[in-house]
């Protein structure tokens, strides 16, 4: 992978890049007059990290269409409980002010943001993503993307994105010391209508999860443990989720109370 920025960036975007480039073990090459495909034709392994003024972007292969952060549905939710409207996920899980959440599969970390939004200045969502580059790239994203509503904004700035293997930080944690641990895996069963997250699968990590981690999710856990999975998925049986929501999307959440 190459890390590289705009033709003329700004002494920020060199710095950042600078970062990344050390942080990720990748070689930060001046990007002069050469195009998104021309890079990419130096790398070995087709991969490219783009610093720009508004966002980090990645592109693989010969996709023209990069995978950058941006809070899509989530900012659609959290605007919707501004308004004092419920969200499913929120009501399932017992999220309230003040509570601690790990999110152990974070992604694009939407749900992070949702989860941030509702437990509130006092609460804490830490996001764990075990894959280098997404994690890095929904890092900065979280850091520094601006919406309209500064609490919206300030939610994101206070998700924390930890790089490790959920099951290792788990592992790490005492007995009870959080009140909620959420699942969002890539699914066993993909919903093959969602276009939008086609540049996330060749990044993120495609395993299943293993029922030691759950275990060590409700050992964690004081309140819940929550799987987000296709509602069809055999999943919430094999990890002992009871399925409780199903929405018109095929998405459906399992519970675990404790």
């Amino acid at each position: 992978m190459i890390v590289t920025t705009t033709a003329k960036p700004s002494q920020r975007a060199l710095e950042q890049a600078g970062r990344l480039s050390i942080e990720l073990a990748s070689p930060l090459k001046a990007r002069g007059n050469l195009t998104v495909a021309k890079l990419l034709s130096l790398t070995g392994d087709k991969k490219l990290l783009v610093v720009t003024e508004e966002e980090v972007r990645y592109y693989e292969g010969q996709s023209d269409t990069p995978l950058y952060f941006h809070p899509s549905m989530a900012f659609v939710r959290v605007k919707r409980m501004r308004r004092g409207e419920t969200d499913p996920l929120i009501i399932l899980s017992g999220c309230e002010s003040g509570d601690q959440i790990i999110d152990c599969t974070a992604g694009l970390a939407s749900d992070s943001l949702v989860f941030s939004y509702a437990s509130g200045p006092s609460g804490k969502v830490t996001a764990i993503e075990s894959e280098p580059v997404l994690c890095a790239l929904v890092r900065e994203g979280l850091a520094s993307y601006e919406t309209s509503l500064p609490d919206v904004d300030a939610a994101m700035r206070r998700i924390a994105m930890t790089c490790m293997n959920h099951l290792e930080y788990l592992k790490g944690m005492a007995d009870n010391s959080v009140d909620i641990v959420y699942f969002d895996p890539m699914f066993r069963k993909p919903i093959n209508e969602s276009s939008s997250m086609e540049p996330l699968r060749s990044i993120a990590n495609m395993n299943a999860l293993s029922i030691e981690a759950i275990e060590q999710a409700m050992r964690v856990a004081r309140k819940t443990v929550v799987l987000k999975e296709h509602q069809a998925s055999e999943e919430f049986a094999r990890l002992g989720f009871k399925r409780k929501h199903v929405n018109t999307s095929k998405i459906a959440y399992g519970v675990i109370k404790l």
